[in-house]
């Protein structure tokens, strides 16, 4: 059916429903059987897929290459020997190569999940009537027949047949690609034929799948869901699970491909410089078997530079944090957010609800008798009580009612003892409002409006029960509190009274607005929420400048900002209009001495946004309204508004606060910040590894003998250098976190020092590592028998065992040092700061080490040698001394930047 040419009584008997909607009975019978409105998602890769996948990684493939080539190996020495073949190393490669292979699916599934969930969290509604009842369901939880309601901001849900309309304009770009928002109606387009096609622009009475409400409301009835829709013959297929590299992704991924080509580079190098000492110094043995030692050797060493698991831990760091941020009412919608809320330095916020509470609230008042001031505004009221015990109505009313509240005077007990016979509506020109009520066998008046309105009216005043006749003193009393309030920037109501005998027979102005009585001003306003001062301290600490943006009073804006301290003085506010006055050039000379905009349309913010970006700021900005969305998408961290926001501004925000509120802004960079360099941390750690690894292996090689194999190296790479790594990711913020500034978005991975903490730090661990070797080189000598030199070289086990042990525990007990990058970590650990998933990581890394080297079966299987307790203790003496090392680097680096600063 072509529902565009049929009249709405005739869509309706074709879906099988009516404009009171279904009933939950038969919506659930219609989603069981025809399944959710969502369009067809790519297919997920199966377990064994992924797992195939990890072992596509260049590394992994020459791991591989490297079993096969140390089984031949281990083959032929087996033969010559005339020992039974069993491929040792071969056996503990591929263990790696799968084990690692298995925590990167388990990784990618956790990440995935992580990411459902989120996008769970943030899926979409809509208002839909169900069993004549507005019921608010998941968008693709939509069955054909729904009746759903249309707002300004909405995104349409699904195709749907429109029935009601009040002024509905619908964006349709994303489908028809026409820019002007299409002005719709209800009527069948008529002159039209079945069998005829109408253009998709020009099916006025329809609104489809993927378009946006712009203007108006209206009623619709679902025709068309998910796959069966206008969207879903477009896209065959849709992931919405697929995300984009983070820029620090793509960083890391080109450092590897970098650190990939250098090594396979000295791998060549070393190939080459074995295979030619082999043929200058004549040396013993056959040609293969020198090639086939250097090529593992080789091997070797690419395995040592590469760090594996870096992206991994990168990738579920990410995965933690985003989800911790959840938690904490902060969504964030794409990965990229995540790092650049580290560099935010700007924040440009709405103001109501954001930073203050959206409730209107009294706070004021100036009356003798307080209670009777209440009673008679909250009597004067429209606004009304729902079951919930929610005021609905207008935000002013519900204020005067909720301030009769909380003195004990609830609408529904006042209404009971003074119920209403009439009332003059309010209209703008007489700028107030009265109701009459009867109260014991008589009839009072009450009248509520603008100050000087009201005092016009008024021919005595209230006080404590007393009438008096209104004079000169009186007056300019009244409106000296008028004027008090008003600087506060309160919205001021004054209301007064009038008594009848009996019941007045014409409820108009004239005859009932006048000759009353005077009874007191009452001053409210959007308080500002408690925790946002706090925030905005915060701010400033941390480098961030807040920005005030409202459609409000300029004195509003101006007195909510002095409260918060964004504003200092008068000239730091600005009116929209007057940015209108401006060039984009004229306006960027001025726009880092304004903190504050009043009565701001939505194209103003994203001249504000893009004014702040062209002077190299990066710059974060919330919005609510469809018409937020341009500066939004503007700005570097879109923030949409979880409670007040249309579907619009959440689908373009890169983070939706759930809460809509500017604290949780703040406390989300600093999270993001947390995040950061946690991963900062896991980085510097990793490759300092990595190098220590690398420079170890090659020192030995030019020395002409072999520290370390692969699957030593696979080990540490696994085992002691992962798990504290991915621990290191779970570090508290450090406590000057927010008083930081912002660093800049420019920085690459290894700023701010980190490529020198790296380098020093590799190079170290290296040195320990070898000086354990030839301790343990001199002690087997010395066991032996046999003379100990630097250069002759024995075929050292207790050597090997002893450098591998002092590396993987200088490993653990650096994990410790990466806790901080500058910061003593003795220092937090006894001012109370702990990392216990750390500390658990360092006793496991520890244990699995020592059980490497102690118990049988593991030691035969990497080819060491059983440490004594001498050489025991001596190689956890060195490893130790990584620790005190690097604290006194530390504390000569801190000692240098305040110099700098100085």
């Amino acid at each position: 059916m072509k529902h565009y040419l049929h009249t709405t009584e005739e869509v309706f008997a074709e879906v099988k429903s009516s404009e009171q909607g279904l009933t939950s009975q038969e919506a659930a019978a219609r989603l069981e059987k025809n399944g959710k409105n969502k369009l067809q998602e790519a297919k997920k890769k199966s377990t064994l897929a992924r797992f195939g996948d990890q072992l596509k990684d260049p590394m992994i493939i020459i791991l591989i290459i490297a079993a096969a080539i140390s089984a031949v190996t281990e083959y032929i020495e087996a033969s010559a020997a005339g020992h039974s073949f069993f491929p040792t190393d071969t056996i503990i490669i591929l263990a790696v190569v799968i084990i690692n292979a298995v925590l990167g699916v388990m990784q990618e599934s956790k990440a995935e999940k992580a990411v459902e969930a989120l996008q769970k969290m943030s899926a979409a509604t809509t208002k839909t009537l169900r069993d004549g009842q507005i019921v608010t369901v998941k968008s693709e939880d939509l069955v054909v027949g729904d009746v759903i309601l249309l707002d300004a901001g909405d995104a349409i849900p699904a195709d749907c047949r429109i029935f009601e309309c009040a002024s509905m304009k619908i964006e349709e770009a994303a489908l028809t690609g026409e820019s002007v928002p299409v002005t719709k109606l209800v009527n069948a387009l008529m002159g039209k034929k079945e069998d005829s096609e109408v253009a998709l622009g020009d099916r006025k009475n329809m609104a489809y799948m993927g378009s946006t409400l712009v203007y108006g409301r209206g009623k619709a009835v679902v025709v068309a869901t998910g796959m069966d829709t206008e969207m879903g013959k477009i896209a065959n297929a849709i992931s919405l699970a697929e995300e984009s590299k983070t820029p620090l992704e793509i960083k890391l991924e080109q450092l590897s491909k970098v650190l990939t080509k250098l090594v396979l580079g000295v791998c060549v190098v070393i190939f080459g410089y074995n295979v030619a000492m082999h043929f200058i110094t004549g040396a013993e043995g056959a040609f293969y078997e020198v090639a086939l030692d250097s090529f593992i050797t080789a091997i070797a060493l690419a395995v040592a530079a590469i760090p594996e698991g870096l992206v991994a831990v990168m990738t579920i760091v990410l995965s933690i944090g985003v989800t911790n941020m959840s938690k904490k009412n902060a969504i964030i919608r794409k990965m990229n957010a995540v790092e650049t809320l580290g560099c935010t330095q700007i924040i440009c916020s709405d103001k109501t609800g954001t930073l203050t509470q959206n409730v209107m609230t009294v706070v004021d008042h100036y009356a003798p008798d307080e209670n009777h001031l209440a009673t008679a505004m909250a009597l004067c009221t429209n606004a009304d009580v729902s079951e919930d015990g929610k005021g609905t109505g207008e935000p002013d009313e519900v204020a005067l009612i909720n301030y009769a509240k909380t003195l004990s005077l609830p609408k529904a007990e006042l209404m009971q003892k003074y119920p209403r016979i009439g009332e003059v509506p309010f209209d703008s020109g007489r700028k107030m409002m009265s109701t009459v009520h009867s109260y014991d066998g008589a009839f009072v008046q009450f009248t509520k409006g603008a100050p000087d309105e009201i005092l016009k009216k008024c021919t005595h005043i209230d006080i404590n029960g007393e009438v008096f006749e209104m004079n000169d003193e009186h007056r300019e009393k009244i409106a000296a509190e008028n004027t008090r309030m008003g600087n506060k920037a309160l919205r001021v109501f004054a209301v007064a009274y009038k008594k009848y005998t009996s019941a007045p027979t014409d409820f108009d102005s004239e005859s009932l607005e006048y000759d009353m009585t005077f009874i007191g001003l009452t001053g409210m306003i959007d308080p500002v929420r408690p925790e946002v001062k706090d925030a905005i301290v915060e701010c400033r600490s941390a480098g961030i400048t807040p920005i005030m943006i409202t459609g409000d009073h300029i004195n509003t804006a101006k007195a909510i900002a002095r409260e918060l301290g964004i504003l200092t003085d008068d000239s730091q506010a600005m009116m929209g209009a007057d940015i209108d006055k401006y060039s984009d050039e004229e306006f960027e000379k001025l726009v880092e001495n304004v903190f504050v905009y009043a009565r701001v349309q939505p194209e103003h913010k994203t001249r504000i946004v893009n004014a702040w970006k062209k002077k190299g700021y990066v710059t974060a900005m919330t919005g609510d309204g469809v018409n937020d969305a341009p500066s939004i998408k503007s700005a570097d961290i879109g923030v949409g508004m979880g409670i007040t926001g249309t579907d619009v501004t959440k689908n373009v925000a890169d983070m939706v606060l759930t809460d809509d509120n500017f604290a949780t802004i703040v406390s989300a960079v600093g999270e993001g910040r947390r995040i950061y360099d946690n991963i900062r941390k896991a980085i510097q750690f990793l490759l300092g590894s990595n190098l220590s690894e690398v420079v170890s292996i090659f020192f030995a090689t030019i020395m002409g003998f072999t520290i370390l194999e692969a699957p030593h190296l696979l080990f540490i790479n696994l085992v002691t250098d992962s798990i504290p790594a991915l621990a290191l990711g779970l570090e508290r913020p450090e406590a000057d976190i927010m008083r930081r500034k912002p660093r800049s978005k420019t920085d690459g991975v290894f700023a701010g020092g980190l490529g020198f903490d790296c380098a020093y730090q590799g190079i170290l661990v290296s040195i320990l590592t070898v000086i354990a070797f030839y301790i343990g080189e001199y002690l087997q000598c010395l066991e032996e028998g046999l003379a100990f030199t630097f250069t002759n070289i024995h075929d050292s086990t207790e050597g090997m065992t002893m450098a591998f042990f002092t590396m993987a525990m200088c490993e653990i007990f650096h994990s410790f040092n990466m806790r901080s990058q500058r910061a003593s970590v003795i220092g937090m650990f006894f001012k109370g700061s702990h990392n216990i998933a750390l500390y658990g990581a360092m006793v496991g890394s520890f244990l699995l080490t020592t059980a490497v080297v102690e118990v049988d079966f593991l030691s035969n299987l990497f080819g060491f040698a059983h440490l004594d307790l001498k050489a025991y203790l001596i190689s956890l003496g060195l490893a130790v001394l990584i620790i005190p090392i690097v604290e006194t680097v530390k504390a000569i680096q801190r000692a240098v930047d305040k110099r700098k600063i100085k």
